[in-house]
């Protein structure tokens, strides 16, 4: 198998129809192309659902090309590698960083579920995240109706949804990372079955991103100072808007130096 690499315009972009109300999603996609992402595909034929989450999982690292099955991609994975990439060129490398990276573009996914509920309930994102988040509620022991009250609820508040997953994916993530016992580890996990998002916790691949994150700081010359991702993790709590911080000082920025750059006659 081999694969090769193309960027957003040789792509076919799935559900994206299910997005038109989303301004966000519009900024997200332009970044996506002005930057000149990549993605791998392979040469001849398509690689099941499966292999491609495994070796992006394990596999990927800022400036790595996602995977694709074949020529096409959803738009949520569209938003949701940009925020990786965002994350990327807005802080220094390290593990908070990378773990504030995971929980704002998986938040993200979370906002677009509250987003489309109401607007677009026949959208192929929700017919592919819901159950999976039905699945992790129900191994969690949540009955349905709880899942039906946390779906509403991000419906009716999705920026408010977005910041408080947010959270709980990053505490619970850097906690399991510094854990330095099963039991400190199970601590932190019980801690995260009581927030209220805490029965979809395990819907989302936190031991790869502990893992990964564990190793990239256990390698030669990680970085020590990680207070640039302390800083924008803070200001995110304490933002009315979450998502609106978000676009205010990493999706703008993103654009206005890509069009300064062509202004400059860079590109």
């Amino acid at each position: 198998m081999r694969f090769r690499p193309v960027h957003l315009g040789d792509l076919e972009i799935e559900d994206e129809g299910s997005f038109s109300h989303v301004g966000l999603y519009d900024d997200l996609k332009r970044v996506a192309s002005d930057h000149r992402l990549s993605f791998l595909v392979p040469e001849r034929g398509e690689l099941p659902w499966d292999d491609v989450a495994l070796l992006n999982l394990t596999y990927w690292t800022p400036g790595v090309a996602d995977v694709l099955a074949g020529p096409r991609i959803p738009a949520d994975v569209v938003a949701h590698v940009v925020w990786h990439h965002l994350c990327a060129r807005s802080l220094p490398p390290g593990m908070k960083a990378n773990l504030l990276g995971e929980s704002v573009a998986s938040a993200f996914d979370f906002y677009l579920v509250g987003r489309l509920l109401g607007q677009r309930p026949d959208s192929a994102f929700l017919e592919t995240q819901v159950p999976r988040m039905a699945a992790a509620a129900e191994d969690a022991g949540a009955d349905p109706a709880e899942l039906e009250a946390l779906l509403g609820e991000a419906a009716a508040e999705p920026e408010r949804a977005f910041e408080d997953l947010r959270e709980l994916l990053f505490d619970t993530s850097l906690a399991l990372a510094e854990a330095g016992s099963i039991d400190e580890a199970a601590a932190a996990l019980a801690r995260a079955k009581e927030h209220r998002f805490g029965s979809i916790v395990h819907h989302y691949e936190l031991s790869n991103w502990v893992v990964r994150s564990k190793l990239e700081r256990a390698t030669a010359g990680a970085p020590k100072d990680e207070s640039a991702a302390a800083s924008v993790d803070r200001a995110l709590r304490e933002a009315p808007d979450a998502v609106a911080w978000l676009e205010e000082h990493w999706v703008q920025p993103a654009l206005e130096a890509d069009s300064a750059a062509i202004s400059l006659g860079v590109k």
